[in-house]
């Protein structure tokens, strides 16, 4: 039998066979712990119970991948199948966090972007297309995590699909077919967004809650769906998503303008994480920032970077410590941008964190020198900005529209200087447009400081001034720069109309009510200088800004009253006797309980040898 030369073997069974065998070797190399793991992850998600599952996915996850598999990936999910009976809904929660992993500890390849893609879309259509809510209970971390790591994996891989010269054959060809064109998609993932507020009715709940109605009311308002914590999380999260995803698009007015209904305030309707706020208040100043209006971006920036200073001594173990330092990082680069384009008087901690890391860069950019100046203010704004993206990918199913784009362009053509690379970048667009905005400044600078010396001044004397170089400078010249000046201090800002902060109080640095519009503001005067000119003089006045004083007495008494506390709930040291009188006791009468052998106790607990 088995020399019969006409015995045709089954491909398909022997792949089968090779494929089960391989599953069976590398699930004999999972360790015990990690395989009780994995079935206690499993029965806990099953039985729906929130702090074990919470316990599992914040601790149990992280302390083995730092023990097992801090440099290589965990199990795929058909290996530990019989661990959880095939139970897919775990599995595909499984392969979020494997996914995630390999984001994170590793370098994907272009299998593990299309699969990853493949595994969220299965998540959200288990979400939002069974019939009814689904019976899950997952933490807030891990919902928030699930729409970040979306909206992340989105991002890396336009990044990727957006470098055609650095792909494969195979690259190309995967990205070419019509899978690879509908794949991460722009439209697929704000479909997602989107679905997920509509199906959880998060904006309607949201304004029943400001509307102050019962609980009855907003029951009925919001729907099977909109009662459930799954969905009214993920709805409320999604926003913050849709908030970042157009930020990366380059949609900065849409990108406040869904964010109506939240508001900018650390008070959100539950229990959210700290990664949440601190993600809004970045993209939310970033929105600021480059629809020039920068005190409010300043606003922002402070707001949030004194409330994580406040909260990070209760977030050092969080699995969310590294990513809320970074991008506080990034916000402190921001602010010193900020303090160059619009000084304003800020909070006196942040800024001398500010000033601390970034004062050579703020003194450079200041000087009023073009070049160093732009050159310190494009590396700031590289470091501090998002990675924006591009929403349309190049031309891979038309390979000579994508040979023209790889194409070098000759050194005598127009385009010698390459202006595709620039033009092309989302990153060098918008830094183009920062950067313009911060030269049209760049003579304010001087200007400003050379007028504040004076309270009147003849036009032709400050040209004078002006002309150090012999370059000829005009009075019309002159006039440009102070029209200018003039324009750099006035903006639109709606940092006067008051807002609503964590601690429920009237806030003008980073709150805003929920009812009110995050694009709406007024024009406003922003410098503490003002001039006008009479014929050939120029009338200067300067104001000045009292110091806020009762912020820092109400932080200080606060921070008297957390140390009193302390001292008070501290246990007293035991009460020490002198050795002379030690010495005068021991004449007389002796003690009922039995000498010490060991020696005297001292105030903090140590032992003193006789």
């Amino acid at each position: 039998m088995y020399d019969d030369p006409n015995l045709q073997l089954d491909e398909g069974s022997l792949q089968a066979m090779q494929q089960h065998i391989a599953q069976q070797a590398a699930f004999e190399q999972i360790p015990d712990i990690v395989k009780r793991f994995i079935v206690h992850f499993h029965q806990s998600v099953l039985d729906n119970n929130l702090q074990e599952v919470t316990l599992a996915y914040e601790s149990g996850w992280t302390r083995l991948t730092e023990k097992y598999y801090a440099k290589t990936e965990w199990p795929e999910a058909e290996t530990i199948a019989p661990l959880v009976n095939d139970d897919q809904i775990f599995l595909i929660l499984y392969r979020e966090l494997y996914y995630r992993h390999v984001y994170s500890r590793l370098q994907p390849n272009v299998d593990d972007r299309f699969h990853s893609y493949e595994n969220s879309c299965e998540l959200f259509n288990y979400l939002l297309n069974s019939d009814g809510p689904v019976p899950l209970s997952l933490p807030a971390n891990w919902l928030w995590d699930i729409i970040d790591e979306f909206i992340y994996q989105f991002q890396s891989f336009a990044l990727f699909r957006s470098r055609p010269a650095s792909k494969t054959d195979d690259e190309l060809t995967m990205l070419g077919s019509e899978g690879g064109a509908q794949a991460w998609s722009s439209y697929s993932v704000l479909n997602v967004l989107y679905s997920l507020i509509q199906k959880s009715r998060v904006n309607e709940w949201l304004k029943a809650r400001a509307e102050g109605k019962s609980d009855e009311e907003i029951e009925e308002i919001v729907g099977e769906y909109g009662t459930k914590p799954l969905y009214r999380m993920l709805g409320y999260f999604s926003i913050i998503g849709l908030l970042r995803v157009h930020v990366l698009l380059g949609d900065f007015t849409l990108a406040l303008k869904v964010m109506e209904n939240v508001g900018l305030g650390q008070k959100a309707p539950f229990t959210a994480p700290t990664a949440v706020h601190v993600s809004t208040a970045y993209h939310a100043g970033i929105c600021y920032f480059m629809l020039r209006r920068i005190p409010d971006a300043a606003r922002v920036f402070t707001g949030v970077l004194n409330w994580v200073m406040r909260a990070r001594q209760y977030h050092t173990r969080s699995y969310q410590y590294d990513q809320i330092n970074k991008t506080a990082d990034r916000m402190y680069a921001l602010l010193a941008l900020c303090h160059v384009l619009a000084p304003t008087r800020l909070d006196d901690n942040v800024m001398n964190i500010v000033r601390e890391r970034y004062g050579d860069q703020i003194g450079r950019m200041g000087r009023g020198y073009v070049e160093e100046g732009l050159s310190t203010f494009e590396e700031l704004f590289l470091y501090a900005c998002p990675k924006f993206i591009c929403a349309n990918s190049p031309p891979y199913d038309d390979p000579a529209a994508l040979a023209s784009m790889l194409i070098p362009p000759t050194p005598t053509s127009p385009s010698s200087q390459n202006p595709s690379v620039v033009l092309g970048d989302p990153t060098q667009r918008h830094l183009r447009a920062a950067s313009s905005h911060f030269m049209s400044l760049t003579p304010v600078s001087s200007l400003k400081s050379l007028l504040k010396l004076y309270t009147s001044l003849d036009a032709q004397k400050l040209t004078g001034f002006l002309d150090t170089s012999g370059a000829g400078v005009d009075e019309e010249e002159v006039l440009s720069w102070m029209m200018v000046m003039k324009n750099a201090g006035r903006c639109v800002g709606r940092v006067n109309t008051g807002g609503t902060a964590a601690n429920g109080e009237k806030d003008n640095d980073e709150g805003s009510r929920p009812s009110e519009s995050l694009l709406d503001g007024e024009w406003m005067s922003i410098s503490d200088l003002n001039f006008v000119i009479d014929q050939n003089m120029v009338h200067i006045a300067e104001s000045t800004v009292g110091r806020r004083y009762a912020g820092w007495f109400i932080r200080n008494s606060e921070h008297a009253a957390r140390v009193l506390d302390g001292i008070k709930a501290s246990p007293l040291p035991p009460r020490t006797v002198p050795p002379q009188v030690q010495k005068k006791s021991g004449d007389g009468p002796k003690a009922e309980s039995a000498p010490r052998t060991s020696g005297q106790k001292v105030a903090w607990g140590g032992v003193k040898v006789a």
